[in-house]
């Protein structure tokens, strides 16, 4: 993504990265609805809970676009008084609601594969079932890789969060046709307990998507990103040290604060050129930089020289 320190342009930036998100969220929507909508028809005709659980999850993804659109919506909205860093919290906001689907869908499945073994039922049509699970890991791995590469290039959390997701649900319909083969075996059971199985496998990923989303909402950050912006800020000329550099995520963008340490013998005006060539440092090694403010100290006399990215 390219980087100008004129603010017009960080601005275009951030909204280039939104609809990029907008995009990604409408795309996986519809491949997503268009697989449930394949496999519920399987489900009606053969009975399987393992299918119906994954059904059930393939929908509740699906669903989970909606909270992303909004955030990616509400993070093109300008600051205000009230709101004076903007609204790209929303996003990790969408994280959370995110987890409380996916959980939702986890105990809807794990609810009827219980009931399943309670009260066996036959199964029929198990080549249909076969083919909805392929169908089913298909249409996940596609939305997963899209949204993945997507989240990562616009340093969505949410995004990428929501395509782990996805992959995982792959693998899990993949076990529907793992439940079907045992079924054509001879282990009726099978279906049943592998509707439970793909509810376990929802949960253990809940975990990590919760660790997640939680890093970004207690201003966590990854601790490569604060080692190329030490560095960018390091080989700056005119920069003795680095004192400090915090950076945050707001959305899929970051802001930060950095203290550097420069000579003594620097006018005001040659602090000023030492913290703007950083601030051109930091932009090629953080594309995502929205705001970073900078504050040049001197040793000896330790007076500062703020100024805003």
């Amino acid at each position: 993504m390219p980087h100008s320190h004129d603010a017009s342009d960080s601005i275009d930036d951030a909204l280039e990265a939104s609809n990029e998100g907008v995009r990604a969220v409408k795309i996986s929507l519809f491949i997503l609805l268009g697989t449930t909508i394949l496999q519920l028809v399987v489900v009606v005709i053969s009975g399987s809970v393992a299918l119906l659980a994954d059904t059930i999850h393939n929908f509740s993804d699906a669903l989970t676009a909606v909270p992303l659109w909004i955030a990616f919506i509400l993070g093109r909205r300008a600051a205000t008084r009230r709101y004076t860093f903007g609204y790209g919290r929303a996003e990790d906001l969408a994280g959370l609601s995110i987890v409380a689907v996916v959980a939702l869908s986890a105990i809807i499945a794990a609810w009827q594969s219980i009931g399943r073994i309670i009260d066996p039922q036959p199964l029929h049509n198990l080549w249909w079932v076969l083919a909805a699970g392929v169908i089913g890991f298909i249409g996940n791995e596609a939305v997963a890789i899209y949204r993945i590469r997507v989240g990562q290039r616009i340093g969505s959390a949410a995004l990428v969060a929501d395509g782990v997701h996805a992959r995982t649900d792959g693998f899990t319909s993949l076990a529907v046709v793992v439940g079907a083969i045992g079924v054509m075996l001879g282990f009726p059971l099978a279906d049943p307990i592998v509707g439970l199985i793909i509810s376990a496998a929802i949960i253990v990923l809940l975990c990590g998507t919760v660790r997640s989303i939680g890093r970004r909402l207690m201003d966590g950050i990854e601790p490569g990103l604060v080692d190329k912006a030490e560095k960018a800020l390091e080989r700056t000329p005119g920069v003795l040290a680095v004192s400090r550099v915090q950076l945050r995520w707001v959305g899929h963008r970051l802001q930060g604060a950095a203290v550097i340490q420069v000579a003594a013998s620097n006018t005001l005006a040659g602090a000023e050129g030492i913290v703007h060539e950083a601030e051109h440092e930091l932009g090629h090694a953080l594309p995502n930089l929205d705001d970073m403010l900078i504050s040049a100290v001197t040793k000896a006399e330790g007076a500062t020289v703020p100024h805003a990215h």
